[in-house]
């Protein structure tokens, strides 16, 4: 006869009892390195370290793209990814100053001459720094900033103005190109210590480069011409600006 005391009590069905939230799936692995990854492919820098800094770094990387899209194989700073960083260092009030770090080839005239002009108006303090080379429209880029450094080891081909693929054989197209090299012989001496005179002369020297005219400068010659301000590296630029920025902040010139 079956009653209550004979039920085992290790097998009654247990009672409900209050229930565990359940844990959110974790992230999968990956995401967090994701945003990264793309920032690097798109702009050419990331995030990391993860810091506050009252100073923009703005790098200028392999050719400058322009008009045309580059082959995939090369390594290209496009304008339109740059331009937007520059308004948006300008309008920041967290940023007080933007240092430029050049190791370039070269690239797209009118798209370099429009980062020159963008860093040229800029109101905050800026320093460029050359690293590796500054070749070609690199050139107005490094001296658009209120200072310009260059490492000992870095390079700047001066040269003239070239066009590349189909040209139309007619004297427009040849004025075409004598005012677009007037553009970058200006604003090169305007922005640097420079004369027309001397940078058209290192633009059109024979004999120095094989296959091509014009003039390779390196490190000290670079100030020497005057199209540098000074020879040093990542802590002298950095010195600079920020002493740059602290003048800015007391209201004081800037010689």
């Amino acid at each position: 006869m079956n009653n209550k005391s004979d039920v085992n009590p290790a097998v009654q069905p247990s009672q409900p009892g209050p229930q565990k939230p359940r844990e959110q799936d974790p992230e999968p692995k990956g995401e967090g390195k994701k945003g990264i990854v793309d920032a690097i492919q798109q702009l050419g820098q990331s995030n990391v370290p993860q810091l506050e800094s009252n100073i923009h770094c703005l790098s200028i990387i392999g050719q400058v793209e322009g008009h045309l899209v580059m082959p995939a194989q090369n390594k290209t700073t496009k304008y339109e990814h740059v331009i937007p960083q520059i308004v948006a260092a300008e309008q920041n009030r967290n940023i007080e100053g933007v240092i430029i770090i050049l190791n370039t080839v070269g690239g797209d005239v009118e798209a370099g001459l429009a980062l020159a002009e963008m860093i040229a108006s800029m109101s905050k303090p800026t320093v460029s720094l050359v690293l590796g080379g500054g070749h070609s429209i690199g050139v107005p880029i490094a001296v658009s900033a209120d200072t310009s450094f260059i490492a000992e080891t870095a390079t700047m081909t001066v040269h003239p103005v070239r066009l590349t693929g189909m040209v139309v054989g007619v004297p427009q197209t040849f004025e075409y190109m004598e005012k677009m090299q007037d553009r970058v012989i200006r604003f090169v001496s305007d922005h640097s210590k420079i004369t027309e005179e001397q940078f058209r002369e290192l633009m059109f020297r024979t004999g120095e480069l094989a296959r091509d005219i014009g003039t390779n400068v390196i490190g000290a010659d670079a100030v020497k011409h005057g199209l540098i301000d000074r020879v040093g590296g990542l802590a002298e630029a950095l010195e600079e600006l920020n002493h740059r920025i602290e003048l800015n902040r007391q209201g004081g010139m800037v010689q």
